[in-house]
């Protein structure tokens, strides 16, 4: 235990004697930290919220008498992307065929939407979709540019320390421990930084990746789902 606070305690020594290169390249892999802790909470609490409003929305949506009911339960669950795309396709939906029955006030039967009018939805659908992925990636890239920079960055700050250290050779003129230990100190540093930072970054931007594949394929799908949801609706004359 005395020997860890004799390690903290020069190693605090250190850092408050670096250079003011060597401090600015360790604060803006501070902030890289900093940056990518928060995307990664703000992010997990986002999908385990939209994960969990997806469940209750599929399995609303799929035991639904028609579309109309569908709507009044399934928009409960804001969490989803789901409910964003549900909402327009079903708006665009309600359009047409109010449209077609407005244009067929004398005629009987079930209002019948023409392949046209499916393909406006089917893009209605697609759009919305890109719409809430586009939300849901927000802030996601900052992961992969930290992912990517922070061992560059920290690189740089070993490229740097070796230098300072080689530097104090040739003005002291002397290669003992002393006179290069803080310049290789510094170049570890920032390399363990730059890693500490680089590290967590590219897992969670794999994990974000991952998560948004998913609900890229789970709106993808319900978009068919909804699709055939009308297709039916008009056969059965609901």
């Amino acid at each position: 235990m005395f020997s860890g606070v004799l390690i903290q305690g020069a190693l605090w020594d250190l850092i408050s004697r670096m250079s003011l290169v060597a401090w600015i390249i360790l604060l803006v892999l501070v902030v890289m930290s900093f940056g990518t802790w928060a995307i990664v909470i703000n992010k997990w609490r986002l999908f385990k919220a939209a994960e969990a409003d997806s469940r209750r929305f599929f399995s609303t949506f799929r035991r639904r008498t028609n579309l109309r009911e569908a709507h009044s339960k399934c928009l409960n669950y804001r969490a989803t992307p789901l409910a964003g795309v549900f909402e327009e396709g079903f708006r665009e939906w309600e359009a047409f065929v109010s449209l077609k029955t407005e244009g067929r006030m004398s005629q009987a039967g079930t209002v019948k939407l023409g392949p046209d009018e499916l393909e406006a939805i089917d893009r209605i659908l697609e759009k919305e979709a890109n719409e809430q992925l586009k939300r849901f990636e927000r802030n996601v890239a900052f992961l992969a540019t930290a992912a990517t920079s922070a061992p560059f960055i920290g690189l740089l700050g070993t490229c740097y320390g070796i230098m300072v250290a080689f530097m104090n050779i040739g003005i002291q003129e002397s290669a003992s421990l002393v006179v290069v230990a803080p310049g290789i100190a510094e170049a570890l540093i920032a390399t363990i930084v730059g890693l500490a930072v680089a590290i967590p970054s590219v897992m969670s931007y794999n994990w974000a990746s991952t998560k948004l594949r998913f609900m890229n394929d789970d709106l993808r799908n319900f978009s068919q789902e909804f699709l055939a949801a009308v297709t039916r609706e008009q056969t059965n004359g609901t």
